[in-house]
């Protein structure tokens, strides 16, 4: 009966929306202006009028709406994307874009990758990743190596941080419910004559849920989950036209995991413990009349992760301990040089060195087992060039080409060409792309040490390469005020590393991906915005002709944002994600198994008490699914939250 009532609430609402958002003699609404400016697409702020690329746009204002707290949870409404995870909060993530492996997707803060060099596969985990001190979150999808080098044959998801603009604004905000969970944060931003300024604190903790599922005899200790994150960023304006910036995020983490899933998967003492440290400094100049920008950086990011399990009543015989330790070391250097207002030069020389070491212990039934890895390193060069032409401010172009060496695996060449066509008259654009990206292999895949069974890295691996393009039309209808988008999209994979009992890694795989992404969004009047994707994805290995697993063939997603009464705001979100092919890993030989689809329904409810005080809820599952991301692990049912937010300026 409560869910029957919530629903009836959330479909009346809407259907008030004129009336209660809108006085007598405004009948018309704005027309949709969001997204107007993106800056992962071509290196430098961009119209999104003038992009030929897909890409999503999340907002400081989406992020408020949905009261939602990890850039994961975000992600899983995204056009073209796919989010697995093995358990509740905390538990190990892999995010897809087109139907890609995960460390295909280059994941950047701030445009620096934050991939991790001792992950196996250089992939990089979101599970960990709030929203503290996040302006925007693009996430652009296809091959985009020749902007960003290595890991972006899928795309590039690119986190934002907030810039502190005006008066000191202060916020203290805390929040709780299902599962035991509490979250608070709290944040400082502003802005001075030559100084600006933003902080982000938070502290999250919660009861969790069975990692390794309760649908299966043997799982029913929870696994928990937490959280501390630090982030920053401060700028200073040293002269007219020169300014420095410092951005520092911090993360400290512990996750409670099983021993896989399924059946007597459970695992009541095995822990994670994580720690990441990133910190940027970064120049910008204005030179020869502001026709030459100049863009230098440096950076460095650590992280470390601690796995212990030691012997329980459930596993007497069985413990394990392990450490992975990974740094990256980066310089890089942009130039833009805008000769007209038709074009734009830009071109830049990235400078990299990564490296890692771990070291794992075990003992069993079987006896003792131990893997060093010791410290091994690698270093990349890249040198790119881009050109972006605006013609009549109807045709609009960018070309551009990189050289990458890396000090093992050798050279990589990618390209990418990106036309678009815009018919002011009909509100009508024509786009399309095609480029190429490539992956280096990472430290474990070049050098982890071989084992009584045989070789495991392998010194002589190649790059992994791919091809892509789409083409697409996008289209205003009633002055803006409803956009709609079609594209399609392939691409082709090839010397994708795999392993192998007898040789170790080796450049054999290939794979090719290819479907439809719809959009649309409409605002039908004042305060109230819809959108809705669907994503049609057809993902193969071309050496087996199987599919690849757990790419969903069908996604859809909806939204509605709705401000009522100047106090109420009101955000819907529905997910529908269709039946993906898995394996059953907790027995061998790994039989095949479909994952059912399932749909998630999430709301949030906002009223403004005052100017400084706030109170909100979320329902998250209200449809209460039992579902899965992986064969035998664990995702939340039903949950509800409730908190409260006060702000200064």
């Amino acid at each position: 009966m409560l869910k029957k009532s919530l629903l009836f609430i959330l479909v009346a609402l809407p259907l008030a929306g004129p009336s209660l958002c809108q006085e007598k003699g405004d009948q018309t609404a704005p027309p949709i202006l969001r997204h107007e400016i993106v800056v992962s697409a071509t290196r430098i702020e961009t119209p999104a009028k003038e992009i030929a690329s897909s890409i999503t746009v999340i907002t400081r204002m989406d992020l408020e709406k949905s009261k939602k707290s990890t850039v994961l949870e975000f992600l899983q409404d995204v056009l073209g994307t796919a989010i697995i995870q093995n358990g509740g909060k905390g538990s190990a993530s892999s995010t897809l874009l087109r139907g890609s492996n995960s460390e295909h997707v280059l994941i950047m803060l701030d445009g620096v990758e934050l991939n991790d060099p001792m992950n196996p596969s250089r992939s990089y985990d979101l599970a960990h990743f709030s929203l503290d001190n996040v302006e925007q979150i693009e996430i652009l999808r296809g091959p985009q190596s020749t902007l960003y080098g290595s890991d972006a044959l899928g795309g590039v998801v690119n986190v934002l941080t907030r810039r502190g603009r005006g008066k000191p604004q202060f916020f203290l905000s805390s929040n709780g419910g299902s599962h035991h969970t509490f979250q608070a944060a709290a944040g400082l931003s502003g802005s001075g004559k030559s100084i600006n300024y933003s902080l982000g604190l938070s502290r999250s903790t919660t009861g969790g849920i069975s990692a390794a599922s309760t649908a299966y005899p043997g799982n029913a200790e929870r696994d928990g989950y937490k959280n501390l994150s630090f982030s920053g960023r401060l700028g200073v304006n040293l002269k007219k036209n020169i300014e420095a910036d410092v951005i520092v995020r911090s993360v400290k983490a512990r996750t409670d995991i099983d021993s896989f899933g399924g059946p007597i998967g459970d695992d009541p003492n095995s822990t994670q413990d994580y720690r990441s440290f990133f910190l940027r400094g970064q120049f910008r100049a204005l030179l020869a009349g502001n026709r030459w920008e100049q863009k230098l950086g440096v950076s460095y990011i650590h992280s470390d992760r601690q796995n212990e399990n030691p012997v329980d009543d459930l596993h007497p015989y069985d413990s394990e301990k392990g450490t992975f330790k990974s740094s990256l070391a980066k310089i890089d250097w942009q130039n833009n040089l805008f000769f007209h207002p038709a074009n734009t030069l830009t071109f830049g020389l990235d400078l990299e060195r990564e490296q890692g070491e771990s070291e794992y212990h075990s003992t069993g039934t079987w006896g003792p087992y131990d893997s060093l890895f010791p410290l091994r390193k690698a270093d990349r060069a890249g040198i790119y060039v881009q050109d972006q032409v605006r013609l009549s401010g109807r045709f609009f172009a960018t070309a551009g080409v990189r050289l990458d060496h890396h000090g093992l695996s050798g050279f990589a060449l990618t390209y990418r060409f990106a036309p678009a066509y815009f018919w002011e008259t009909t509100g009508t654009k024509f786009k399309a792309t095609i480029g190429t990206g490539f992956k280096s292999p990472s430290l474990y895949q070049l050098y982890a040490p071989g084992t009584t069974m045989g070789p495991v890295g392998n010194e002589q691996l190649k790059p992994e390469e791919n091809m892509g393009w789409d083409v697409g039309i996008e289209q205003h209808f009633l002055g803006g005020r409803l956009q709609a988008g079609v594209t399609y999209f392939s691409s082709d994979y090839r010397n994708l590393i795999d392993f192998r009992f007898d040789a170790g890694y080796i450049n054999v795989g290939k794979a090719r991906t290819r479907g439809l992404e719809i959009s649309a969004e409409a605002r039908p009047a004042n305060d109230l915005d819809l959108r809705a994707g669907y994503t049609r994805l057809e993902a193969k290995d071309l050496d087996s002709g199987a599919d690849l697993l757990r790419r969903p063939r069908d996604k859809f997603s909806a939204s509605l944002d709705y401000g009522f009464l100047n106090k109420w705001a009101l955000h819907v979100g529905l997910v529908y994600v269709g039946k993906r092919p898995d394996k059953d890993y907790s027995v061998w030989p790994y039989p095949d198994v479909i994952l059912s689809g399932y749909t998630l329904l999430d709301a949030a409810l906002s009223f403004d008490l005052s100017q400084r005080l706030q109170v909100f809820g979320r329902l998250d599952n209200m449809l209460d699914q039992k579902y899965e991301f992986v064969y035998g692990y664990g995702t939340p049912r039903f949950s509800a939250y409730a908190g409260v937010r006060v702000s200064w300026q």
